[in-house]
């Protein structure tokens, strides 16, 4: 990792290795997906998207009714994710995605079999408190623990690292950007 360039405490100077990461920040609703991912993507100087601007609009007013989604909503919605990332091969990308089941993960490695997935985990309870206080967002708390009982942890062959999200965001995006670096296997 090179250091920090002025301004920005969390940028590196220049691209870490892998100059071109394909990244997929996971983990259920609260966890901070869209906080951390653009956060990463801006020490990477990547580019980032928020999978959940890939929904389509039958998804989103599903979700926002307190209804789950099913494999049948979710499966085209991780075709798009797939093909978007692999549209970033070229530049690299930091994708912000659920990806709770092993399955999901496997239907984007299809498009993108390199991509990374840093898994940002916290015990239900803290996530809940996080929830409650947000507005504006389609996902309610109450599907929070629908998500945890979907979530099947990384496993030792996936490409990918679990990371706390109990420190402080700058923590919390350095933990992080060192797993993009140099990953360490997960297990």
């Amino acid at each position: 990792m090179t250091a920090p360039a002025p301004g920005n405490p969390l940028a590196p100077e220049r691209p870490l290795a892998p100059e071109r990461p394909l990244v997929v920040v996971m983990g259920v609703s609260g966890s901070g997906k869209t906080t951390i991912g653009s956060l990463i993507a801006e020490a990477l100087g990547v580019p980032f998207v928020d999978a959940d601007a890939l929904h389509p609009r039958s998804n989103v007013v599903k979700m926002a009714e307190g209804t789950p989604l099913n494999d049948d909503d979710r499966w085209p919605w991780l075709t798009v994710v797939g093909a978007e990332m692999a549209a970033a091969s070229d530049t690299g990308i930091v994708m912000a995605c659920s990806a709770l089941k092993r399955r999901y993960r496997d239907a984007i490695r299809v498009a993108v079999p390199g991509a990374l997935f840093l898994h940002l985990h916290a015990e239900q309870e803290v996530l809940a408190a996080r929830m409650e206080g947000r507005s504006g967002h389609f996902m309610p708390p109450s599907l929070l623990a629908s998500q945890f009982e979907a979530l099947e942890l990384l496993q030792p062959d996936e490409n990918g690292a679990i990371v706390s999200v109990r420190g402080s965001v700058e923590e919390i995006v350095r933990a992080a950007v060192a797993q993009v670096a140099a990953p360490a296997p997960v297990g």
